[in-house]
């Protein structure tokens, strides 16, 4: 199932996609496709709906981001060894943590806007987890039970914020437009193999990024049950698990988004995102 949600910011509903790609208005069933919504019950009961039953929103309808605003978004670094190699930094031993602000998130097609002040604005391609049920002090046998499904995220981050300000790397991670999800959230039993997915991103029409979740170096259900030893995780909370080689940091010389720029982001099975970027004009 492919849970969305469209509509004007601020005024998403939630739909599905059914099998002709049509989206269909979920509003008589769920108030939106956040916590509870995303519980297993739900879920299933949803899952059992005709989609013919439901309405049919009109063609073009803006996507939001496909999960509401989370309580908490957690993202993961340096998770892909070629990625930390090209950042010049060590695989690291155990998850690396870090925190983007929940009200980043927005729509896969929205605006990325480029921070005031900011010289090093960059992409980076990553496969997103959706909690479905609370998780705290979990087993990793058990981590995918707490899962409602998967999305892209294009962690945007800003490298002069997070890499030479001092402190943590949250400073880069939580601009406003910093966290694209979807076009949909898919749930996971539409995904044969989470660990085998194929990812990229496009820049200005040129691939940059081409990877594989099988790179990871910490897994979905490992990241899950390790992050649920230190903080409880709710139902709707999304935890973005770090990007392959490719981004513009890495490049020699380096190359950040500036305005005018456009993107094109995909994992396969969850779909693409497509993004121009403009400048701050506050």
């Amino acid at each position: 199932m492919k849970l969305v949600r469209f509509g004007a910011k601020g005024h998403e509903k939630p739909g599905l996609v059914d099998a002709s790609g049509t989206i269909r208005d979920l509003s008589s069933h769920i108030a939106d496709v956040n916590g509870a919504a995303l519980s297993p019950d739900s879920l299933a009961k949803l899952k059992a709906l005709d989609p013919s039953t439901l309405p049919a929103v009109p063609a073009g309808t803006r996507l939001g981001s496909c999960v509401a605003r989370p309580g908490n978004f957690i993202a993961v670094g340096l998770n892909y060894a070629d990625h930390a190699a090209e950042s010049n930094m060590p695989v690291p031993e155990q998850p690396i943590l870090f925190n983007k602000a929940p009200n980043c998130v927005q729509g896969p097609d929205d605006v990325i806007i480029i921070p005031k002040g900011s010289e090093k604005t960059d992409w980076e391609v990553e496969l997103a987890i959706v909690i479905g049920k609370t998780a705290l002090y979990i087993e990793e046998k058990n981590a995918l039970d707490y899962v409602a499904g998967f999305c892209v995220c294009n962690d945007i981050s800003e490298r002069a914020f997070q890499t030479e300000r001092g402190g943590q790397w949250m400073k880069g991670k939580g601009s406003p437009t910093f966290g694209p999800l979807g076009p949909w959230l898919v749930t996971k039993d539409e995904i044969k193999d989470v660990q085998n997915l194929d990812m990229f991103l496009d820049l200005n029409g040129k691939r940059v990024q081409n990877g594989s979740t099988k790179t990871m170096v910490f897994g979905v259900a490992h990241l899950v049950a390790y992050i649920s030893q230190f903080m409880q995780l709710d139902p709707g909370d999304v935890i973005t698990t770090g990007t392959p080689p490719g981004v513009g940091m890495g490049m020699k010389p380096p190359v950040y988004l500036k305005a005018g720029d456009t993107m094109k982001v995909g994992i396969a099975g969850l779909g693409e995102q497509h993004q121009k970027v403009e400048a701050y004009k506050g």
